[in-house]
């Protein structure tokens, strides 16, 4: 059984103007996710901003999710690291405090040859019981999964059971699939690229553009998976031009501002990332009055 299908949003972490996170705001975040629709929450991740997140932050953030969601929906808890001790341990507090799978992104910066991907991510794999999804992001971090590596890990390693696809190279994808077949979940991690992850035996999408739009992004894997090709397809594409301002400057950025510009007091981000420029926010504005949420 699959860790989750459909959309999983990959949620923000709210923050009180003084940088503190504000787990009230938190609260109600999860709250309108579930209401929503959609089905998974993924914690601690890119858009939650972990990499300025304190290790006791982290697993207090990820803890009080799963408390809060209280297993209506599939909890997934970001605890990657390029420290491979350091997502070991992660890993150990969110299987202890409840989550129900993890999603480990590649080391970033000292990045790794294939050889040292396949000893971290079994090494930490064999550290938990937990489903664990790869996280392949090559933008962010400058290492790459190949698929060659995916496929070996999701063959070889019981618990590793799939891949958080964001490389944005449908080919390598593609290959992947052709490698891994069945025995692997694939998640896209690009908001534009849902239906053609879909069309390759994707389960769903871990989503930037579901904090904003949570029912519309599970519709478009709802209806793919009902076999509603056509419509999934005009979601997809009617979503485009609000996507792109999602990630005109880099995640999670803009979708912060999103969030505070519906009410959701989703607040400020941590230093380095930066409120958005003025004519970025204007264009994100312009896309989400044209996509109707505002």
């Amino acid at each position: 059984m699959a860790v989750f299908q459909g959309a999983g949003v990959a949620i923000v972490t709210p923050m009180y103007e003084n940088g503190d996170v504000n787990y009230d705001a938190l609260a109600e975040l999860l709250e309108y996710q579930i209401a929503e629709g959609t089905d998974a929450i993924i914690i601690c991740g890119t858009t939650g901003e972990s990499a300025t997140l304190t290790m006791e932050e982290h697993s207090k953030v990820i803890r009080f999710a799963v408390e809060r969601v209280a297993k209506r929906i599939p909890v997934i808890a970001g605890t990657g690291s390029n420290c491979t001790q350091t997502a070991i341990q992660l890993s150990r507090e969110a299987e202890k405090d409840g989550a129900d799978a993890l999603l480990l992104v590649t080391p970033y910066y000292n990045k790794a040859t294939q050889n040292g991907l396949k000893q971290h991510y079994t090494k930490i794999a064999e550290s938990v019981s937990l489903p664990i999804i790869l996280y392949n992001v090559p933008s962010r971090t400058g290492c790459n999964i190949l698929p060659e590596t995916a496929a070996y890990l999701v063959k070889n390693v019981k618990n590793i059971v799939g891949v958080k696809e964001a490389s944005g190279n449908i080919s390598q994808v593609a290959k992947l699939m052709s490698l891994a077949g069945d025995e692997l979940e694939l998640y896209s991690g690009n908001d534009d690229q849902i239906v053609p992850i879909l069309s390759l035996g994707g389960k769903g999408v871990i989503s930037v553009l579901s904090n904003i739009a949570p029912r519309q992004t599970h519709e478009i894997v709802a209806s793919y998976l009902a076999g509603d090709v056509k419509k999934s397809c005009e979601l997809q594409l009617a979503a485009i031009e609000l996507v792109d301002a999602l990630f005109c400057e880099v995640n999670p950025i803009p979708v912060k501002k999103a969030l505070n510009l519906m009410g959701k007091n989703a607040g400020p981000l941590r230093s380095p990332l930066s409120e958005m420029e003025e004519a970025n926010a204007k264009r994100l504005e312009t896309a989400m009055r044209n996509y109707g949420i505002l």
